[in-house]
């Protein structure tokens, strides 16, 4: 369990307090205006706990290059309407303006700084020990207290925002960070039983990462794949799937096709007693759903969604799970006549009674689309940052948080205080 200094273990009173956010949002492409503010409603809480402090928020809108690439002025306007109070914004990052502007906040203010990826040192600078003697940092760090983490979708990065203050500040998690750690570790440490995986998406070598290492280290009681996922693990289990999906999972694997179909044989060879594949697939043959169970296969059409019954057998097995922990949808469920498998499987996890985890991106927002968010355990906010973890892979963001844990002064290995 990821152990790391959290608000409570901190006084903020009169400090000035670095604040990373991830507040990165869908925007009109004509007028650049909020289609969802999820993401900056998700931070208010840690802004709440920082009532007392001078607050300097760093955040990022997509990345250079794409077309909804744009400064943070808009989102320090949302985030003050939501907030009901001002939020200061400085057209800079770490230089004159922005310097001038943070040594004029007072205590209770909040000011936030341009889009950090504006800067060329955050997304040019990977060497973890050279982040720290960026001028980004160097800057930004000399005027601050603490550094707050609250940017769990961006956690897999590793960039001087996120990971560079390590060293320099007491780095502590955000109300978000926190709860995202939390819900997550009680989902992987201790699952009510039976716990399932059900793993689905065009990510595969993701999904067959975070399957490989829920079923070997015991964490998930059974496997339930769908999507691409489910079209992989059938190919390789003997049920020939057609050239149109099997072109159609190389070209999303590319360079990581060889080494995904090496993990996914493996866990069909150590864990095929697990491993409960699809009895049927939806496939699209002239733009209709036609059910074909796999004793019809194989077919050259393209396969959209599990059949209706798999559908059926999936939904009776997550009601009665302990721990579901469900990433990715089962098909094209932008297609209405392809959405079965996907809006099944999310209403029988708000009907069960079990702990259900939604791993973030597409899922995150399907969830909130059909208002189930408050029927399920937890939703994340992080998309590759959930997946990388439910996988076993190491957060840079939360390793950095450990770091300093024990740099400044708690010794992570006997610490009560948890995320």
């Amino acid at each position: 369990m990821a152990k790391v200094l959290t608000l409570d273990d901190v006084n903020v009173d009169g400090k000035t307090v670095l604040l990373r956010v991830d507040i990165n949002s869908p925007l009109d492409p004509a007028t650049k205006a909020f289609l969802d503010d999820t993401r900056i409603r998700a931070i208010l809480p840690t802004i709440q706990k920082l009532v007392r402090a001078k607050v300097i928020i760093l955040a990022h809108q997509s990345r250079p290059g794409k077309d909804d690439f744009t400064s943070t002025l808009g989102h320090a306007r949302e985030l003050g309407r939501l907030l009901g109070r001002q939020v200061k914004w400085v057209d800079d990052i770490h230089g004159p303006k922005a310097m001038k502007a943070i040594e004029e906040l007072e205590v209770g203010q909040l000011l936030m700084l341009n889009n950090v990826r504006m800067d060329e040192e955050e997304t040019s600078v990977k060497d973890a020990a050279a982040m720290a003697e960026t001028r980004f940092v160097q800057r930004l760090a000399s005027v601050a207290d603490l550094f707050v983490n609250d940017a769990f979708a961006c956690a897999h990065r590793a960039t001087p925002s996120i990971i560079g203050f390590t060293g320099l500040l007491p780095c502590v998690a955000g109300e978000l960070m926190g709860n995202e750690i939390r819900k997550l570790d009680h989902a992987l440490e201790t699952p009510e039983r039976p716990c399932l995986a059900v793993l689905g998406g065009v990510k595969v070598d993701d999904s067959i990462q975070v399957a490989d290492n829920m079923l070997r280290n015991g964490i998930a009681d059974a496997l339930w794949p769908t999507g691409g996922v489910a079209n992989l693990l059938l190919d390789l289990a003997g049920y020939d799937i057609g050239e149109p999906n099997r072109a159609f999972l190389k070209k999303e694997l590319g360079k990581n096709w060889a080494s995904t179909i090496k993990l996914a044989k493996a866990l069909i060879d150590d864990h095929g007693n697990k491993v409960h594949l699809p009895v049927d697939l939806a496939a699209n043959i002239e733009g209709n759903r036609v059910d074909i169970p796999l004793a019809d296969f194989p077919i050259e059409a393209s396969f959209w969604d599990i059949g209706i019954t798999s559908v059926f057998h999936l939904s009776a097995a997550i009601k009665k799970a302990g721990t579901i922990i469900l990433n990715g949808p089962a098909g094209v469920f932008e297609n209405p006549d392809f959405a079965l498998g996907t809006i099944e499987m999310l209403n029988a996890c708000a009907e069960s009674d079990g702990y259900a985890v939604m791993g973030g991106g597409h899922t995150a927002t399907l969830v909130a689309q059909r208002g189930l968010a408050d029927k399920m355990g937890h939703v994340s906010t992080g998309g590759g940052a959930c997946l990388d973890y439910i996988a076993g892979r190491p957060l840079p963001a939360v390793v950095s948080l450990e770091q300093s844990a024990v740099a400044f002064g708690i010794d992570i290995s006997t610490a009560e205080s948890e995320a």
